[in-house]
């Protein structure tokens, strides 16, 4: 504030009042800065979100055609055969690779039973599981 008993030196050194109030440049592209940041994360985060529900859908479905192939070699009366058979399977409109590997273990009343789920164009399973059942 200023009075009439100030000297010059005092005048000179004080910051001068602004007339309006508002933001300088520097603060609007600072804050411009700090919003683009923000729009990137989020964004980057909803993409990140669809990537993830895409590969849950992949997975659920080759656990769907995993099950029906687990609990065909689990329930049939007749034990299922020693060595590898392959397949395929369409779930949800989509075609679908399976592999059961049936093989002895040490108790020969006991098969291992190996399946493995994938889709045609990957060359990793999408959903394995390896169950046991009786021999005869």
């Amino acid at each position: 504030m200023w009075s009439a008993s100030m000297s010059p030196e005092m005048l000179l050194s004080m910051p001068p009042r602004r007339s309006e109030a508002g933001f300088t440049l520097i603060e609007l592209l600072v804050a411009l800065a700090i919003f683009s940041l923000a729009v990137l994360a989020l964004l980057n985060l909803a993409g990140e979100n669809t990537r993830a529900s895409g590969r849950l859908q992949d997975r659920i479905l080759a656990e769907v055609v995993l099950d029906n192939r687990a609990i065909e070699a689990v329930t049939s009366v007749a034990p299922p055969a020693l060595g590898r058979v392959s397949g395929a399977e369409r779930v949800a409109g989509r075609p679908w690779l399976w592999t059961r590997q049936v093989s002895r273990t040490d108790d020969p009343s006991i098969l291992r039973v190996d399946i493995a789920v994938m889709a045609p164009t990957s060359r990793q399973p999408a959903a394995a599981v390896t169950l046991f059942r009786a021999a005869r």
